[in-house]
């Protein structure tokens, strides 16, 4: 019934940027929190940054002052901006919603994820 689609993944060089794009389709009653995840090779799935309620952002430590996330309500969009990129950055990013959905029910989404890949 919902689903989140992604885009603006790709390969760069280090201190490139990038601009990812998550869009929520759907009968959706209330968008409440928006943020992105990633998991690299090896490694558990982190929080990168989330936006869990007006006014609100959280972003890990590794990112703070490089990566801006943002949202579109009336697009029901939220985005990620990476700047500054490091190879350390390289993993593949998951779109997360929590939302209400047309059964009335409060539930979280994932997108399918899109790879970030940056070179030395």
């Amino acid at each position: 019934q919902v689903q989140l689609v992604e885009s603006g993944g790709g390969a760069v060089q280090a201190g490139g940027s990038l601009r990812l794009s998550c869009t929520a389709s759907g009968i959706i009653f209330s968008i409440h929190a928006m943020g992105w995840y990633r998991q690299a090779p090896g490694k558990q799935r982190e929080l990168v940054a989330a936006i869990p309620s007006a006014g609100i952002t959280n972003y890990a430590d590794s990112v703070k002052g490089r990566f801006t996330i943002s949202r579109d309500n009336a697009k029901a969009t939220v985005y990620l901006q990476m700047n500054s990129l490091k190879p350390d950055d390289t993993a593949v990013y998951y779109c997360n919603a929590d939302l209400t959905n047309s059964w009335n029910r409060r539930n979280t989404y994932w997108g399918q994820g899109t790879q970030v890949t940056v070179s030395s």
